[in-house]
């Protein structure tokens, strides 16, 4: 199941919350391999319409997990989860 988890982080460039999100998931990747993908609202017009300025917004395997501000601890509790199953 390792491999089937993909984490998205929905953001724009100069945003200073998803710098701090990213970081927060780089470091809880180093602990948990999963698959990471940054998506720049600003390249879809559709993407940009429904998240705006509410990013970061953080989905793990699809699911809405985080908006704003990412828990690490939080965060890893879910990645383990996922890691079990």
């Amino acid at each position: 199941m390792r491999d089937a988890i993909q984490i998205e982080i929905y953001s724009r460039p100069g945003c200073h919350l998803c710098d701090e999100a990213k970081t927060v998931i780089e470091r809880v990747q180093r602990r948990f391999s999963f698959a990471l993908r940054i998506v720049n609202i600003e390249t879809d017009p559709e993407l940009e319409r429904a998240y705006g300025e509410q990013i970061p917004v953080v989905f793990i395997n699809g699911n809405k997990a985080f908006k704003y501000r990412v828990d690490e601890a939080e965060l890893e509790k879910k990645v383990k989860r996922l890691w079990k199953t």
